[in-house]
């Protein structure tokens, strides 16, 4: 196998034209570029310089190879210059795991006030969690609070699920039932609706029906998708009620394309919390990650 630093010490030595030049480019010594060079002309078995008093002249076979190796051995320079400065900072590059509807929501518009290195990664919570515990990523976001040996579950944001509708809905015969405190004409106008969902188990709905109605709902969406910030934007577009995180739908109602639907009613909700490893965290690196989610 081709040592790669006999490619690097070709391209010093082509584009400085001398073994002294590609030694003080390399920080090492001329033997051992001369070293490096005999090593790759014996590998190809050809000449890749004619030696001259003053210079090194490439040879056809070092013009060939020098164009094939160049744009590969530059492009590994790079990524080897860029990671060693990541890993000179003092904060390490970090793995947080996230719903994709919370990262869009609060995570994005705040990124790029960080000086920290992150990598993200989107799953449901629970397989997140696990990768947190089994040492696979540093940090995630969930709803599930744990009894593992070493994790943390830090609170970052109490979430309550809320009834919103398209800004142009007609609600004025729910207003009335709730106003007269007629819940089953209330539940019969919900009934009747056009609903939107993230999943057909209707998980928040269910909650959200528990809580004022005393029942399981009675409704089947017409449409499910299977992504938080699409269903808002499907319902703020066509007509329709949908159950959704206040958090994410506060864009929204404060732009004017949704509207909330029967405000004080008992809203089911979770709280969010970080989870991660103590033993596994740096503190700046849970520092950066705190600042990021302005805990």
């Amino acid at each position: 196998m081709v040592n790669f630093e006999w490619f690097r010490t070709f391209k010093a030595i082509y584009q400085t034209g001398t073994l002294t030049g590609a030694a003080q480019e390399l920080l090492i010594s001329q033997p051992n570029v001369s070293q490096h060079l005999a090593g790759l002309e014996a590998y190809i078995c050809h000449p890749l310089f004619e030696r001259q008093p003053r210079r090194m002249v490439p040879t056809d076979y070092g013009k060939l190879l020098y164009t094939q190796i160049i744009e590969a051995v530059e492009k590994l320079e790079s990524v080897e210059t860029d990671f060693r400065n990541a890993c000179a900072q003092d904060v390490p590059l970090t793995c947080i795991g996230a719903p994709k509807a919370f990262f869009q929501a609060l995570i994005a518009p705040r990124i790029s006030q960080s000086e920290a290195n992150f990598i993200f990664e989107f799953d449901h919570a629970k397989p997140l969690l696990e990768k947190v515990i089994r040492g696979d990523m540093y940090f995630t976001l969930t709803t599930t609070v744990g009894q593992e040996k070493n994790i943390v579950y830090e609170p970052v944001l109490a979430e309550q699920y809320i009834l919103v509708a398209n800004i142009g809905l007609d609600d004025t015969s729910l207003r009335k039932a709730i106003r007269k405190k007629d819940m089953a004409a209330a539940e019969a106008w919900l009934q009747g609706q056009t609903w939107y969902a993230y999943s057909s188990d209707l998980a928040a709905g269910r909650r959200f029906w528990q809580e004022n109605f005393q029942k399981r709902p009675q409704i089947k969406p017409r449409f499910v998708i299977p992504d938080d910030d699409s269903v808002l934007k499907s319902l703020a577009a066509g007509e329709g009620v949908a159950i959704v995180a206040d958090y994410l739908a506060k864009g929204y109602l404060q732009k004017k394309e949704l509207k909330q639907l029967w405000a004080d009613a008992k809203a089911p909700g979770n709280m969010i919390y970080l989870a991660y490893d103590k033993t596994r965290v740096t503190t700046p690196q849970l520092k950066q990650v705190r600042d990021l989610l302005q805990l």
